[in-house]
């Protein structure tokens, strides 16, 4: 199962979805866009990593939300070095790493895995208020 999140500057959740190993990045991306309620109102750039790259996809975004997609590429070297804005998302996946529950997936259905993820992630965000 893949765990697809969208979030903030901030690295709050805007939508979640869980997708099983054999959907694509890009396309369990473009249905977590479909997900009724997701549009934050000043929502006018998807930044995304490389492996959410071509046309067909960025149409797909621009189409459903009118967004422009962007992409962080790493850079050419073979060194280590932190990019910009996509240690964004890492790093709230390094937030649900610490949820025990969610180190192996376990679970039988995708709704399971989905209401942990959210779980997960309403206790960090009360942790951090």
């Amino acid at each position: 199962m893949k765990l697809h999140i969208a979030v903030d500057v901030l690295g709050f959740p805007y939508a979640a979805c869980v997708t099983t190993a054999n959907v694509t990045d890009r396309d369990g991306a473009v249905q977590m866009f479909k997900i009724r309620g997701f549009c934050p109102e000043t929502f006018e750039k998807a930044l995304v990593d490389g492996s959410y790259t071509g046309d067909n996809f960025a149409a797909a975004i621009f189409n459903l939300k009118g967004a422009a997609v962007e992409v962080a590429k790493r850079s050419e070297l073979h060194k280590f070095a932190v990019i910009p804005k996509r240690w964004i998302v890492e790093r709230s996946f390094g937030w649900l790493d610490k949820c025990r529950i969610l180190w192996k997936n376990c679970e039988r259905y995708l709704e399971n895995t989905l209401s942990l993820a959210k779980l997960a992630f309403l206790s960090i965000i009360l942790k951090r208020f």
